[in-house]
This record gives structure tokens, C-alpha cells and sequence, in this order.
């Protein structure tokens, strides 16, 4: 299931989308021309590893490059490959610019980076000692994810669905779309209390309690930010 766009449009060219996305996209090129080596020193120099905010991390994990805190911002313009980044910056031009045509740029901006730092301290809650390195783009995204579905729970969205060797598309609104991934990320978030992976933060590599958790905070501050006052 991809959406591929909505039936909302903006009145406003959404700067703060766009500059997030390249931002997020030149990063991810100056990765590319890291050695393997250097990558991962990258990551744990710049992206929320739960232990060094937690105090408790063993001998030998590098310290971040920036106060501990600050990592809850940097960790928010890493991937981990083509298609983190890709997938993360579709969902963000989907439904990012309608939330920034609602909110203006400058409380677009403020409410992208609280919903990520939220979504990164969810994550690190439940994974205080990990030594495992946490980045994407995901958390703040899901914080949008949030704030789209009560402001915009019947747009619809033209979604990709699979179908063996064959793709069809559906139009489905935005409650259903989103309520779906979300019960999915909550899913899978308590299922990883149960079993975790040494690959990545939790299962499979998906800091899925990140999704989770910026989700609901995204929905919970979007009325203090006036996102459910109708213009």
C-alpha cells in the first residue's frame, strides 16, 4: 500500500517541505561518499543512540559530535539507504504540504521538529541502554500522519495496492489509509517489547514505537498549534 497523492490543495508553496526534503536528500548524498567505516561513525556521532542519552553506554561507543539532546534533531535527516529516504520523503511531500499550507511555515517547521524529538524520546523510552544508532525521518513524519487525520480524515488518497504479479489503485480516505498504518506501527511497536532484533533498533531495523509515538503526539499537539480551526 503506496499512496501515491491527495485531493487537497494548497494555497501556499510549501517552502519548509521542500527545504526538509533537499536537506534530507543532501545528507543522504554525503553518506553515499562515506566508507563503510566512516558511515558508521557518522551515525553514531549524529544519530539518537539511546545509550548516550541515557548516560549508560559501555566503553568504546563514540560520543555524538553535539550535546546528546541534539541528537534528537540530527538523527531526523539520516537513512540508512534508497528506499528509507525515498519512502519517507513521499509520505512527507504527500502529506506535509497540506499540514504546512494549514499551519504557515515557521509553526510547520516548529511542530516537524517537536513531533520528531518526541518520536525519538518515544523510541529511546522503551530502549534506554540500546547502543544501537536510531535515525530517519520517520518519527516527525508520523507527527504529520497525525495531524493530517483529524484535519483531513476524508481526503482521498490514490493508493498502490499489490496484487500478486498485478498493481491495482483505490482511492481511500485518509482515516482509513492512516488508521491502518498506525494500528500497524502500534502492532508491531508492543510486539517488539517481546522479541528483539540485533538488527537495527527493534524489529527488523524499524524503530516502530518512533512511528508510534510521533503519531499520537502529532495528533495530540496539532490543536494547540490551531490545525483543527477551519479556515
Amino acid at each position: 500500500m503506496v499512496p501515491l497523492r491527495d485531493n487537497n490543495p494548497t494555497t501556499i508553496t510549501p517552502y519548509i517541505t521542500y527545504g526538509i526534503i533537499a536537506i534530507n536528500i543532501l545528507v543522504f548524498i554525503y553518506q553515499l561518499n562515506l566508507t563503510p567505516q566512516q558511515l558508521q561513525g557518522f551515525f553514531f556521532t549524529a544519530a539518537l543512540v539511546p545509550c548516550q542519552l541515557s548516560g549508560s553506554c559501555p566503553v568504546g561507543v563514540p560520543s555524538p559530535l553535539v550535546p546528546e539532546w541534539m541528537t534528537l534533531i540530527t538523527s531526523q535527516f539520516l537513512h540508512g539507504g534508497f528506499l528509507h529516504l525515498g519512502g519517507n520523503m513521499l509520505f512527507l511531500h504527500i502529506f506535509g504540504n497540506n499540514i504546512e499550507d494549514r499551519l504557515g511555515h515557521i509553526k510547520y517547521l516548529v511542530f516537524y521538529l517537536i513531533c520528531g524529538v518526541l518520536a525519538g524520546l518515544s523510541q529511546w523510552f522503551f530502549s534506554q541502554n540500546s547502543t544501537i544508532p536510531s535515525l530517519g525521518a520517520s518519527g516527525a513524519i508520523a507527527g504529520v500522519l497525525g495531524a493530517y487525520i483529524f484535519r483531513f480524515p476524508r481526503a482521498e488518497i490514490l493508493t498502490l495496492i499489490p496484487l500478486g504479479f498485478f498493481i491495482t489503485t483505490v482511492r481511500l480516505p485518509a482515516y482509513l489509509f492512516l488508521g491502518f498504518w498506525f494500528v500497524q506501527q502500534a502492532f508491531y511497536s508492543f510486539a517488539s517489547l517481546q522479541a528483539r532484533s540485533n538488527i537495527g533498533m527493534e524489529s527488523g531495523g524499524i524503530a516502530y514505537w518512533a512511528h508510534a509515538g510521533g503519531f499520537v503526539f502529532g495528533a495530540i499537539l496539532a490543536p494547540f498549534f490551531g490545525l483543527h480551526k477551519r479556515s
